[in-house]
C-alpha cells in the first residue's frame, strides 16, 4: 500500500487536478494507494471539493483540522491516518510534479528509508532561491545532514521512519534532519519542478528566520538529548575557565600593587565563573531528568529506536 499525505490550504482549485495526475502515476504501478488529503483549516471551497472526491473514489481519505494549525499538524494528521507502507508526501498546489512520484518509490527500493526532492530547476522568484540556497547551506553545516533542496514537498518515506515523529511549530522542513539523527538512510534525488499556476506562495522571509530558530531546536534534539551535559557542561566549562583566566591575571595584578576593586574586568570575571557553573549545573540536572525518563522507558523502548533489522 501506498499513502501520499497532501496537506491542504486554500486549494479549492487543484485537489482535483493533483488527483487526477496522482492517478496517472500511481495506477501504473499496479500497487494498491491511497490519497489522504488534509484540510488544514481552509477558509474556501476546499472541503466541499475535497468531500467530492472522497464520494467519488474508494482511496481517498479526508481529514479535516478545526483550523489552520500549519503544515507541520497537518502532515502529522496525515501520517497518523495514512495506512501505507510507504509514504509520500506531496503539496497540493501542483507545482510538484506527481509523475515523480514513481521515481522516488524506485530509489527508496535500492534500501533508502527516506528520499527527499531535490528542485534543481526551481520555478519561483529568484529571491526565494536565494534564501532557500543560503537556509539549505546553513542546516546542513549545522546539522551534518547534507542535501541541495529540504523544503521539496515531494517526498517518499518507510512508514517507520514517520511513526512517532512529533511534529509541531514549523519542524516538517526538518524531518529528513531528524530521521538522519535517527539513524535512518537518506537520499536526494532531482526532481521536475513547475511554475505557480494557481494560488500564491504564503511564505515569507520571516519563515526563514522561524527556520533558523527551529534549526537549534531540532540539533539540540538530535545531537544531545541523551548527553545533555555535553553541551551545558562544555559551554560551563568554557566559561568558567574563561572567568577564573581573567580573575588569576587580576590576582597577579593585586600581588603587585595594583587597585582592581574598581576594574570591570573583576565583575567580568565573577559573572563569568557564575554563569559557567550555573550552565555546568543546569547540564547535571538535564542528565538527571534524562537518566528518569530512560528508566520509565523499559529496555524494549529504549532499544527499538535503533534497531535496524533482527535476523533470528
Amino acid at each position: 500500500m501506498i499513502s501520499v499525505v497532501v496537506p491542504v490550504h486554500e486549494e479549492e482549485r487543484t485537489v482535483a487536478l493533483l488527483f487526477d495526475e496522482l492517478q496517472a502515476a500511481l495506477d501504473p504501478l499496479g500497487q494498491p494507494w491511497e490519497a489522504v488529503f488534509v484540510d488544514d483549516g481552509s477558509t474556501d471551497g476546499s472541503f466541499a471539493a475535497l468531500t467530492r472526491l472522497h464520494n467519488l473514489h474508494d482511496n481517498v481519505r479526508v481529514v479535516r483540522l478545526r483550523r489552520n494549525f500549519g503544515k507541520a499538524a497537518a502532515l502529522a494528521a496525515g501520517f497518523a491516518n495514512a495506512e501505507g507502507d510507504v509514504v509520500v508526501t506531496i503539496d497540493a498546489d501542483l507545482q510538484d510534479d506527481p509523475a515523480e512520484i514513481p521515481r522516488l518509490l524506485a530509489k527508496l527500493d535500492e534500501g533508502f528509508d527516506l528520499v527527499s526532492g531535490w528542485k534543481a530547476h526551481r520555478r519561483d522568484p529568484i529571491t526565494r532561491r536565494a534564501l532557500s540556497r543560503i537556509f539549505n547551506w546553513v542546516t546542513g553545516r549545522v546539522s551534518g545532514l547534507r542535501l541541495h533542496d529540504l523544503n521539496c514537498g515531494l517526498k517518499a518515506y518507510r512508514a517507520e521512519v514517520v511513526q512517532g515523529l512529533r511534529l509541531y511549530g514549523e519542524l516538517h522542513r526538518f524531518i529528513p534532519v531528524l530521521a538522519h539523527y535517527r539513524g535512518h538512510r537518506i537520499a536526494e534525488l532531482p526532481v521536475n519542478h513547475r511554475p505557480r499556476e494557481h494560488g500564491r506562495s504564503r511564505y515569507g522571509v520571516e519563515r526563514y528566520l522561524r527556520g533558523f530558530l527551529d534549526l537549534l531546536t531540532v540539533s539540540f534534539i538530535g545531537r544531545y538529548r541523551y548527553r545533555p551535559l555535553h553541551l551545558f557542561g562544555g559551554l560551563g566549562l568554557g566559561l568558567g575557565a574563561l572567568g577564573l583566566a581573567v580573575l588569576v591575571y587580576l590576582t597577579i595584578l593585586k600581588i603587585g600593587g595594583e587597585a582592581i576593586g574598581r576594574r570591570p574586568l573583576l565583575i567580568l570575571g565573577v559573572l563569568l565563573v557564575v554563569v559557567g557553573l550555573q550552565f555546568f549545573s543546569l547540564g547535571l540536572i538535564s542528565e538527571l531528568i534524562t537518566s528518569q525518563h530512560e528508566e520509565r522507558a523499559g529496555p524494549r523502548e529504549r532499544t527499538e529506536l535503533h534497531v535496524d533489522e533482527i535476523l533470528s
